[in-house]
């Protein structure tokens, strides 16, 4: 006999279990169903609405809060959020940023998702650290730190294919981390940029009486 799955069952049993992001092996692990099974509920459920679609194979419940950092790590693998979203998170950059910007050591590729764009720069393997996991609103995801976010950032730069912020707030910013970690992309050239952004900061300053 084929198990019928229920959709309150399921949504209650992942919520407990911390599953916020789900594909059809997760149902076929947890209910014991084949993976016809599951794929049949998941295609109707994402008709119905009730099953929001991430990309191939990926799916959260319509309704259910899940973090954008948590998508973001999930809907391509491995990854870190980072750059101007992680950035704007810490306070270095004080504007809005709206797309979810990642590392990754995969092709460098964009997602939307639910009307929110997912980016994803390339970086070296040897770089692609630096990051820790935070919790987002009970969910776990992962995040540059600081000095690696703005390092992520600043490599880019240095290469041409971003454009510098002159607002950067580096008052936070332990420097021999943020050179510890720019040492791992091998690049003069962004040794430089860091130095010259350290000049410029410091002839900036302004002495209130």
């Amino acid at each position: 006999m084929v198990k019928k799955l229920k959709l309150n069952l399921i949504r209650n049993k992942f919520r407990e279990d911390g599953i916020y992001i789900f594909g059809s092996f997760d149902l076929q692990k947890y209910f014991k169903v084949l993976q016809n099974t599951a794929n049949l509920f998941i295609n109707r459920n994402v008709k119905q609405g009730n099953i929001l679609k991430l990309r191939k194979g990926l799916y959260m419940f319509v309704g259910t809060y899940v973090s954008e950092m948590l998508i973001a790590n999930r809907v391509y693998m491995p990854s870190y959020v980072s750059f101007e979203y992680a950035l704007m998170f810490y306070g270095i950059i004080p504007e809005t940023v709206y797309t979810i910007t990642s590392a990754t050591t995969r092709l460098t590729r964009e997602f939307i998702i639910n009307n929110i764009s997912y980016s994803y720069h390339c970086i070296k393997r040897e770089a692609f650290t630096g990051y820790i996991k935070k919790d987002f609103q009970g969910q776990d995801a992962f995040i540059a730190e600081p000095e690696k976010a703005l390092v992520d950032y600043l490599y880019f730069v240095a290469i041409g294919q971003k454009v510098l912020n002159e607002r950067l707030e580096l008052k936070g910013i332990n420097k021999k981390k943020l050179i510890k970690y720019a040492e791992l992309f091998k690049r003069r050239t962004l040794l430089k940029l860091i130095n010259q952004i350290y000049v410029k900061n410091r002839r900036n300053r302004k002495i209130i009486y």
